[in-house]
This record gives structure tokens, sequence and C-alpha cells, in this order.
């Protein structure tokens, strides 16, 4: 069913929202440094009669709307990333490197919205738990999340990310993975160094790096299923100085992706092998710090189908539309942990932006006609499952 009395909240309050995502936006901050944030959602939801607490750590925010036997959750993530905003826009950052450069900003105010229009409904069908979620960026505010108690009783699990590939209108679903579990390692070599017209007197530092940094991915994708999506890509290869001198210590750091919960469980492993038989020939000393960072967001099929049946009863059908797979980390991945969850791609590109960016660009910014489809979308959503037979 649509919800006509959503669509008048939204005609009396879409100003109200768009000066908040525009708030926002001009005052970003970094992961567990959320203070001005978590202060702005503490102050409009309880104007809206809500009792939303703060998470222990000081920044973050749960808040439940409506009471009942069943609950869900709709999640947004509210940190900003260390970027400078290079738009040129009256809402641009005024913090120095740092901005909303992936779209949190809209998914606080969609989330914030979607509490605040359920807050005006009489009696819901049960509980809608909205979770304002710090530091997905650096990876530790799910963790938190959980660990302050924020998922127990809760059923099911609902987050929107933004997609300037899509246009306003228009959401993004897909059921199994939909972004891929995140690792950073770094592979530290070291020998006595030497002359470079006697590198058989030494260990070849430079040579070696080569060698792992080229044939480490290559080897890797041999020992594990393709089928598991595993991906190892250096970021960095550094090493020397003097054009003569073969150096006694190199560093490579690099990310492993992969889409495959069971491979993501192995891959250290894997990674660990292949780097040291690839060291050991040249006598290098070497070193593998691996540390594991999200694991997969693996849509649930069952929470797929009820979102897209409310999103395309709520916005129409041609709003529904498939997402590709992202070798991105999302640190919602560790509540399908715990509950049952489904991840969607809300469209942001539309005529009023002059340029759109891609997400973790400094210019990245939004059609603000998203921000009300997104809080439809949340609210459809959350009372289709919570009136949904178990």
């Amino acid at each position: 069913m649509t919800y006509d009395w959503l669509a008048s909240w939204l005609d009396l309050h879409t100003d109200e929202l768009t000066a908040l995502r525009r708030m926002l936006h001009a005052r970003p901050e970094l992961g567990l440094n959320e203070h001005q944030t978590t202060e702005l959602l503490v102050r409009q939801l309880t104007m809206s009669g809500l009792e939303p607490r703060v998470l222990p750590r000081g920044t973050g925010v749960v808040v439940d709307v409506g009471t009942g036997s069943r609950t869900i959750a709709l999640r947004a993530d509210i940190d900003a990333l260390p970027l400078p905003d290079l738009k040129d826009v009256p809402y641009r950052s005024t913090v120095d490197g740092v901005c909303h450069a992936c779209g949190h900003d809209a998914h606080t105010v969609m989330a914030l919205g979607a509490a605040m229009a359920l807050a005006k409904v009489p009696k819901l069908p049960g509980r809608v738990r909205v979770i304002f979620q710090p530091a997905e960026e650096i990876m530790a505010g799910a963790r938190e999340v959980i660990a302050a108690g924020a998922l127990e009783g809760v059923e099911r699990a609902f987050a929107l990310h933004c997609d300037p590939r899509l246009p306003v209108g228009q959401v993004g679903m897909r059921s199994g993975p939909i972004t891929a579990a995140c690792d950073l390692v770094e592979v530290r070599v070291s020998g006595p160094g030497g002359h470079t017209a006697r590198p058989q007197l030494t260990v070849d530092i430079v040579d070696t790096l080569s060698r792992i940094a080229v044939d480490a991915p290559a080897l890797l994708a041999r020992q594990i299923d393709i089928r598991a999506g595993f991906s190892l890509v250096w970021g960095s290869i550094q090493a020397g100085g003097p054009p003569n001198a073969i150096p006694s210590e190199g560093v490579l750091r690099g990310t492993v992706r992969v889409l495959d919960h069971a491979a993501w469980a192995d891959a250290e492993k894997y990674v660990r092998a292949v780097v040291r038989d690839l060291a050991h020939p040249s006598g290098a000393r070497v070193e593998i710090d691996y540390e594991r960072g999200v694991p997969p967001v693996v849509n649930d099929e069952a929470s797929v189908t009820l979102m897209r049946q409310a999103v395309a009863t709520e916005l129409g059908p041609h709003a529904v539309t498939g997402t590709s797979t992202s070798m991105g980390g999302e640190d919602f991945a560790w509540y399908g942990e715990h509950v049952p969850l489904a991840l969607a791609r809300i469209g942001v590109h539309g005529s009023a932006l002059a340029k759109m960016g891609d997400l973790h660009q400094g210019d990245f910014d939004i059609d603000e006609k998203a921000l009300a489809y997104g809080v439809r979308v949340f609210v459809s959503t959350a009372l289709a499952a919570l009136t949904a037979s178990r």
C-alpha cells in the first residue's frame, strides 16, 4: 500500500530535511568524532517526542519508534571522509580536509526523516529501531553498535547507500553478495643492503618486492576458487633512494577483497603462504601484517524480496532496478553476522547537479530530491517488514 500520510508529512518537512542535510554537509566529522552530528540527531529526535540513546563512546545514536514484540532496524552511517570538499556550493564543508564524499549526510537525513515521520503514526505495528552508526569509514562503528546491544531482538536490518550512477527515484537491489570483504595487508622485506654493481653479494630487495607485487595476485588467483571473487591489489610500494644502492628494506601495502564468506575466512592463510614462498629464494627476511577488516555484505533473499515489494508499492514498479556487486567494503556486513539484512542502493543522480562526482571524490554531491525518496523507502520497508508473516 502507499502511505498518503507520509506524502503529506514530506510536503511539510522536505525543506527542513534539506536544510538538515546541508548543515551536516557543511560540518562533517570523522569516525568516532561525530559529536556535533550526534548532538543534532539527539535534538531533532527529542523534538519529535522520541528518546534517543547515545552510544557508549559518545558518538552515534539509537532510537526506538513504537513498541511491540517485533523490531525492525534501519541503519544509517554518520561519519565523513578525510578528503577536501572541491564543490562550489553554499553548503561546502567548513572543515579543512574533511567532507561527506560518500553520502553519509544523506543517509543520516533519510533515516532521521523516517524516524520523525514514524513518530507521528499513532499506533505502529511494532518497533522500528533507527541506528545512526558512527565510524563506518574506519570500520569501527558496526561492532560498537552490536556490542551496545542495538541488534538485540531485531528481526531484520535494512540500509541504504547513495549511488551516483542511478537517477533519483530508483532503488537498486540484489540478493547475495553486494559488497566485498576487505582486509589490509602490509609486507615488509629486509636484508643487508649493498651496491647495485654486486647484487650477488646481498639480497636484492627491489627485485624481491617486485616479484611479490606481480606474482602474488596471479598465484592467489590460481589457488582460490574464481567464483569467490578474490582480489589482491597493491596500493603502495616503497623502497630505496640512490639509484646505485640496493636498499636494506622495502614495503608493500594493499587490500584483499573477496565476495565469498568461506574464502574470506581462509584469505589470510593463503596470502601469508604465497608471500613467504615468493620471498624465500631471495634470502630476504619477510614480515607480514595482515589486518582483517569487514566480511562481505550478503543480502538475505527474503529481506530483499520484502524490500523490493515495499518499494515497488510505494514508488511504483519502475523504481525498482537491479544493481551490481561492488568490491568495496561496508561494515554493515557485521550486522549480517547476527540478523538477516538487506543493503540497497538509492539513486542520487539528477538534473539539479551541474556535475556528478563519484563516491570518495571531493566533488561528490547529490540531487537533494533523493532525500524524500530515501525516507519513503525506509518507512515503507519498515512497515512492510513489521506486518509480514514471520
